[in-house]
This record gives C-alpha cells, sequence and structure tokens, in this order.
C-alpha cells in the first residue's frame, strides 16, 4: 500500500473514531454491515437511521433494539 493510501485509511480510521466518541452514527457502516449480514433486509434510509439512533441515545420507545 502506497504511504498516500495508508494516509487516507488512517484519516477515515481516525474520523470513524471521533464521529463514534461523539455519538455520531456511521451510516456507511451501517448500510455495509446490512449488505454483508442481513442482505435480504432493505436498510433504512439516512433519515430513518439518524432517527433510531438519536432515540436510542435518547431514551427509545423500544430500548435495546437494534436498528438491523
Amino acid at each position: 500500500m502506497s504511504s498516500g493510501g495508508r494516509l487516507t485509511q488512517l484519516w477515515q480510521r481516525s474520523r470513524q473514531f471521533g464521529a463514534m466518541l461523539v455519538g455520531v452514527p456511521d451510516y456507511d457502516a451501517y448500510v455495509a454491515h446490512m449488505q454483508l449480514k442481513h442482505p435480504e433486509l432493505t436498510p433504512m434510509t439516512r433519515e430513518q437511521f439518524v432517527r433510531s439512533r438519536m432515540e436510542a441515545r435518547l431514551g427509545a420507545k423500544t430500548p435495546g433494539k437494534c436498528p438491523c
């Protein structure tokens, strides 16, 4: 892997980690998970995903429910 590729990968991982620390959901990771683990299901839209993560963080009506 070139140094530019490694730097890009490091930046992406750092961005994901920072977002996780402040509670920003990673929609792209969710979609990749759904395609890999649940290909028969249709992923939520970005808006639905963000809303579900906010509800889970701030007190969901269905506590403990996975968004997938």
